[in-house]
């Protein structure tokens, strides 16, 4: 794409569509090969389909020009959040290196824990409220951020811890899969590593299994880019193409989806059975202050506590507009009560709610018509 649009709309539209051909699509389809046509040594883009592919060549450049607009910027896309997350990790850490992981982060983390370790590598683990990864940095090769955490939804911040980060010689990746591009801008606020599933509010359709990195270091793009060749961590061209598709609609859906939280976040607030509501884009939320500062849009997820078990249960049964499922930040809302998982240190009441793109007056129609059923 030429030059960079100043909106964030008008670059999601547009962000790494090829220059315009004469009776060729404006979205190039996707490229289905596992080789290429090649003649003498290989110095071209395209060789072979597990070290690259040009419908991944455009994703890639689409999200850097949201993770990073008008900068040099490298995105490697990965058939998963979680193989994204191993590559940062596997590539950067060796053994003998301590790491810094959040203790209330994705629910995945703990197994990669125990896969760090089997290889020698030392993992120091705190909360991501109140900055606590702070107390546990010392003589840490890398620090890894989840900040808004799932599904805490607490918030850290990102420009103080990556500030002392490299001072005490870390490198820093942050996990923003639920604030997306369009949210929060990690490598802006002196990040290494920006990291994400694009499986979640950056494709937005619950129909892909995608993720990325995204980094300015051209040097620390290779290694991740290496270990995806290694491991076959590679995107399909279906996969990749449909992502970059659903990146038009990303600050639609992204302001709808905010939106609508807050309004439901609002609405929570006065019902007495609900405790432990947070959001970050909630001006009372423990997280706000800091959250205001370096986010700007706050997402779409919600979490709040219900008495207990079953009247989580009654509330989830009750929804005829919410899927009950897992994951978030699709089109469609979903909600789950995240304790059935047994990974997540949370109440059993506790509900992971993710706004969907429905209108917000129904939605909030269903959610307090459900709690109200939930109630009796």
């Amino acid at each position: 794409m030429t030059g960079t649009p100043a909106g964030e709309g008008t670059r999601a539209v547009r962000a790494g569509l090829p220059d315009p051909v004469n009776h060729e699509p404006t979205l190039p389809g996707p490229v289905f090969a596992a080789h290429f046509h090649l003649s003498g040594d290989p110095t071209g883009p395209y060789a072979y389909g597990r070290d690259s592919n040009p419908t991944w060549t455009h994703l890639e450049r689409a999200i850097g020009e949201l993770e990073a607009p008008g900068e040099r910027v490298e995105s490697v896309a990965f058939a998963s959040g979680m193989a994204a997350i191993s590559a940062v990790l596997m590539s950067q850490l060796r053994s003998g290196d301590t790491v810094v992981l959040p203790s209330d982060g994705y629910q995945a983390l703990p197994l990669v824990h125990e896969q760090l370790r089997a290889w020698g590598i030392t993992v120091r683990t705190a909360p991501t409220g109140g900055d606590a990864q702070l107390a546990v940095l010392d003589g840490a090769r890398l620090l890894w951020i989840e900040t808004p955490s799932n599904p805490g939804l607490d918030v850290c911040d990102i420009r103080r811890l990556t500030g002392a980060a490299h001072a005490a010689g870390a490198l820093v990746a942050v996990d923003n899969t639920l604030a997306t591009p369009l949210g929060q801008r990690p490598l802006a606020l002196g990040a290494d590593f920006s990291v994400a599933s694009g499986t979640k509010g950056l494709t937005g359709h619950g129909d892909v299994l995608l993720g990325h990195v995204s980094c300015h270091d051209a040097e620390r793009a290779a290694e991740v880019r290496h270990w995806r060749k290694i491991v076959g961590a590679i995107p399909g061209p279906m996969e990749a193409w449909l992502a970059h598709r659903s990146l038009a609609t990303l600050h639609l859906r992204s302001d709808r989806q905010s939106a609508t939280a807050l309004a439901l976040a609002e609405s929570l607030q006065r019902r007495t059975e609900v405790t432990g509501l947070r959001y970050p884009g909630l001006p009372g939320d423990p997280s706000h202050p800091v959250a205001s500062r370096q986010m700007r849009r706050f997402g779409c997820v919600v979490s709040f506590v219900l008495p207990d078990r079953d009247h989580a249960e009654r509330f989830l049964s009750a929804l005829t507009l919410v899927d009950d499922a897992t994951s978030f930040g699709g089109v469609r809302s979903t909600a789950e009560r995240r304790r059935r998982w047994g990974g997540d240190d949370v109440p059993e009441g506790f509900i992971r709610f993710s706004v969907g793109a429905e209108d917000p007056g129904d939605l909030l129609a269903d959610v307090a018509r459900a709690l109200d059923a939930a109630a009796r």
